[in-house]
């Protein structure tokens, strides 16, 4: 039997590829011969760097990255094989695993240091960036990313405009002129699973700004000046991505990305697939085993295990899943390609305790699975 094993990563406890080897773990346990291939998986956000250079590439590690609240941290990004293709995982700088529960704050919070990657890749050779927009901390449009790279966001002043969504109130005018011309030249493919406008009841802060701590006082200002933002860049550059498709992704990061750099949306966990060779992977698989750490309706929009499971489908090859938590209606899920879903807890537990018993408790998921395909 030959099992191909592509879980994403259980959020706060497990990384894809933890995940995956310990699924290997356990299998091996009850199923000794079998031909088991790690290939793990992300949409985008966490994990997506790791996903990537899982098929070779260089890591570098940046120093004085600022995080969402301008401290500076080491952060990476990766080089792929060719030389001329960056992976950004926008979380590693400006991410909501950053931060503290009480440090969460989308006013203030920016993207600058995500911009400084873009930059650092930029000066390496890169000229095609894929950027995972998952797991951001910060709902500014991307303004402090592409403040990062040269663009000047000034007030009635004169002055740059503080950073954070809560800044872009203050905006009168942009000035492109210091943003270098390399970028002209670039390829900005922005990996995400939404499809939300920046703007608007589905827009960026309506929707993610409470994820990031967001009060319902703070979405509306937030809705308000990703408005202002978006109105100025269309009356100043002539480019409106009020209402694209995407747009809203990581606070509407997207949207900021396909103004400034001509960025497009594709689908995260397509581009990793694709860059796995997954395809060539699934030839004579006779099962796939996927994963996260909860599969909601969210998942069923498009995020890693439903990518994993329609292509497995394609071929012909069943898909189950291990799952930390099971939030939609089973036949939802097999209607999506997942045959069944296994949760790993198996008696009553706090989240506390499966986060960090998660490592186990997926080997012992994968253990029971090992038995059962022994009938």
């Amino acid at each position: 039997m030959k099992i191909l094993i592509a879980p994403g990563a259980f959020k706060h406890s497990l990384s894809a590829n933890s995940a995956a080897q310990a699924m290997a773990r356990g299998l091996r346990r009850a199923l000794p011969e079998a031909e088991l291939v790690l290939s793990p998986i992300a949409d985008g956000g966490n994990g997506t760097l790791d996903a990537f250079l899982a098929s070779g590439g260089e890591r570098v590690t940046v120093a004085g990255v600022y995080d969402p609240l301008l401290r500076p941290i080491a952060a990476d990004y990766g080089l792929l094989d060719d030389g001329q293709t960056a992976v950004i995982e926008m979380a590693l700088a400006s991410g909501l695993e950053l931060l503290t529960a009480e440090e969460r704050d989308p006013m203030a919070a920016t993207t600058y240091g995500t911009g400084q990657l873009l930059l650092h890749a930029l000066e390496r050779g890169a000229r095609r960036f894929i950027i995972g927009l998952g797991g951001s901390a910060t709902v500014d449009g991307g303004s402090g990313c592409i403040q990062a790279l040269g663009v000047r966001l000034l007030d009635a002043n004169g002055q740059s405009t503080p950073p954070g969504g809560g800044g872009l109130a203050q905006l009168a005018r942009i000035d492109t002129t210091r943003l270098d011309s390399r970028w002209r030249e670039a390829e900005v493919i922005i990996a995400t699973d939404v499809d939300n406008p920046a703007l608007g009841q589905n827009g960026a802060a309506a929707v993610f700004g409470p994820q990031k701590g967001a009060s319902p006082e703070q979405v509306a200002h937030l809705e308000a000046n990703l408005r202002h933002f978006f109105t100025v860049v269309r009356d100043q550059l002539g480019v409106d991505v009020m209402s694209a498709r995407g747009g809203g992704a990581a606070g509407a990061f997207a949207a900021g990305l396909m103004a400034f750099l001509g960025g497009r949306c594709e689908s995260g966990i397509d581009l990793i697939l694709r860059q796995a060779n997954f395809t060539a992977q699934l030839q004579n698989a006779d099962l796939v085993i996927t994963g996260e750490g909860q599969i909601d309706t969210q998942t069923l929009q498009g995020k890693g295990p439903i990518g994993v499971a329609r292509l497995a489908q394609e071929y012909g090859v069943p898909t189950v899943a291990i799952v930390g938590g099971l939030a939609v209606d089973d036949a939802w899920l097999h209607e999506a390609g997942i045959q069944a879903a296994l949760p790993i807890v198996t008696a009553p537990m706090s989240l506390a305790e499966a986060l960090q018993r998660a490592e186990e408790l997926v080997e012992r998921a994968a253990l029971r699975l090992g038995y059962l395909l022994q009938l």
